[in-house]
């Protein structure tokens, strides 16, 4: 499936950091290490929660994101979404699910439509977490260019993100997040 949106894709071209190398402000360090569902805590502080599909298509995972699990080269299926609560854009999300991961049961994650992937996955009771890493995107981004497509009133910087691999059945695939400015997560 091969679906492009103007934006598509934005990519999340940076380094990636182990937590303690950063203070992070209580609140902000709250959402980004948060081990749970992101989309089930959205869901739970807002009316009307929603997915916006940017992009999705199959790619070579670019040595810029490859890691342990998913290595430079290997075909991904790239989808990247935005996460709205109450018609306000909360997260960005991209995700790289190899194809190699994409078979028996978790087909259905190529087929997501405006379903969220946290939402399949975390249903999931032998989902695997690795580790989180995070890190600060700057004015000069891919996702703060994204910010300014969108004129997000009062483009906070940095605009914190985080990513995981999460492994279903030995299967794994990789979940990068951005909190957008205004997002609950930088509120006090």
């Amino acid at each position: 499936m091969t679906t492009e949106h103007l934006l598509f894709p934005v990519q999340m071209l940076t380094n990636w950091h182990s937590p303690d190398t950063y203070t992070l402000p209580n609140n902000l360090g709250d959402w980004l290490l948060d081990p749970s569902s992101l989309t089930a805590r959205l869901k739970a502080l807002c009316q009307d929660f929603r997915v916006e599909v940017l992009g999705q298509k199959i790619i070579a995972c670019d040595a810029a994101e490859a890691n342990d699990d998913i290595v430079a080269g290997e075909q991904v299926l790239i989808r990247e979404v935005l996460l709205y609560c109450d018609d306000i854009p909360q997260v960005f999300a991209r995700s790289l699910l190899p194809l190699s991961s994409l078979t028996g049961a978790q087909q259905q994650l190529a087929h997501l439509g405006t379903q969220s992937l946290g939402q399949v996955l975390f249903n999931h009771p032998d989902l695997l977490r690795k580790k989180i890493e995070v890190t600060a995107f700057n004015a000069q981004s891919s996702v703060a260019n994204l910010v300014n497509y969108l004129a997000i009133a009062e483009n906070q910087q940095p605009l914190w993100g985080r990513r995981s691999i999460f492994v279903l059945d030995a299967k794994p695939l990789m979940v990068a997040e951005v909190f957008l400015p205004g997002a609950m997560a930088y509120q006090k």
